[in-house]
């Protein structure tokens, strides 16, 4: 063990599971949050990780974001996309000179976070599994998946088989892989059907099993697989997401399967929403779709690949962000209704 904590930036759903399991296994980790009950919860009790994974109780060294001190080798950021710059500037002179900070987040942030501290100092991570904040000091982990490192130039250096040591506490798959571009991409394909979830009062695999809009779903994910095949990436398959189902090449049959295989996998899971989904139905606040799919949306103008269908339901996440639709069977016959004026 080092004796430089192993920050985690953010000790929400991602960050409070993968801090809890390296708690409990006697590293030296130190929570950063900026929600004041939460750390005072953590420090006065510990972490609490509950659901059908894992429950216990770990110990938690626990503070604001303002009351951090000293740098650190290792940053586990762990915040929601659109408080990536935030964070960043904050953790950024707590930072040493020879280390890193890791993108446990969702969507593309390695960029951004490589044009504030530096590429050196970045390292890309994909993660997948299913947890939620349930309440102060309190994290629900309802379901194992896909946990993988990479340096975000193909490499495979000391310090990223080290932070796949640290992983494998969480997660025993966890995989370090040189192609983390083809999982970030993978599951970018996979965020655009879950918002597509999102957009109805209804479970993940209710929606993913609705085979009257599995066209409008395939096509979502087909004009996001398109943009890593212009980019020349190799996409990564990953539980429960399949992309060889929505290639340029793929035939009904392996289509049909990448879906089946997909709601089969939410009806083991006891996270049957998706977090967008709880972004506008509990927590009652914006989504990270201008972190997510509009990033994606860029990078496609960049490539010439048109993605019509992803911009309309950036437009249609907004309306129910803002009160101006609900979430309901009918924004998918919007959608639907788009791939006729193509």
């Amino acid at each position: 063990m080092s004796n430089s904590p192993i920050v985690i930036w953010g000790a929400g759903a991602i960050g409070g599971c993968v801090g809890a399991f390296l708690s409990r296994a006697g590293e030296n980790v130190l929570f950063v949050d900026r929600a004041a009950d939460h750390v005072a919860a953590m420090s006065k009790s510990g972490i609490r990780i509950s659901g059908p994974v894992a429950e216990f109780t770990a110990p938690a060294q626990a503070v604001t974001t303002d009351a951090v001190k000293g740098t650190f080798n290792t940053i586990f950021l762990c915040v929601k996309g659109q408080d990536t710059v935030g964070a960043v500037e904050a953790l950024k002179p707590h930072l040493s000179d020879d280390g890193c900070v890791v993108s446990l987040q969702n969507g593309l942030n390695e960029p951004v976070i490589a044009d504030l501290i530096g590429v050196k100092s970045t390292v890309g991570a994909f993660i997948n599994f299913g947890a939620d904040y349930h309440e102060p000091g309190h994290i629900f982990y309802g379901g194992r998946s896909a946990v993988v490192v990479g340096e975000v130039d193909g490499s495979v250096r000391p310090r990223t088989e080290r932070l796949h040591a640290l992983l494998k506490i969480f997660e025993e798959n966890a995989v370090l892989t040189d192609n983390i571009s083809g999982y970030l991409w993978s599951k970018m394909a996979y965020i655009s059907l879950l918002f597509a979830t999102a957009l109805v009062d209804a479970t993940i695999d209710e929606v993913m099993a609705a085979v009257p809009h599995r066209p409008m779903l395939e096509a979502l994910a087909r004009e996001v697989v398109s943009v890593a095949e212009a980019k020349g990436l190799s996409l990564e398959s990953f539980d429960p997401f399949e992309p060889s189902g929505f290639v340029r090449d793929a035939d009904a049959s392996a289509t049909r399967a990448a879906f089946d295989k997909m709601v089969d996998y939410r009806h083991r899971s006891e996270k049957r929403h998706s977090g967008m989904w709880r972004d506008i139905a509990v927590r009652k606040r914006k989504t990270e779709v201008n972190q997510l799919l509009v990033p994606m949306a860029e990078e496609a103008d960049a490539q010439g690949v048109p993605v019509p269908l992803n911009k309309r339901m950036i437009e249609l996440v907004y309306d129910i962000e803002e009160g101006r639709r609900p979430q309901s069977w009918d924004n998918l016959k919007v959608l639907e209704a788009e791939i006729g004026r193509e």
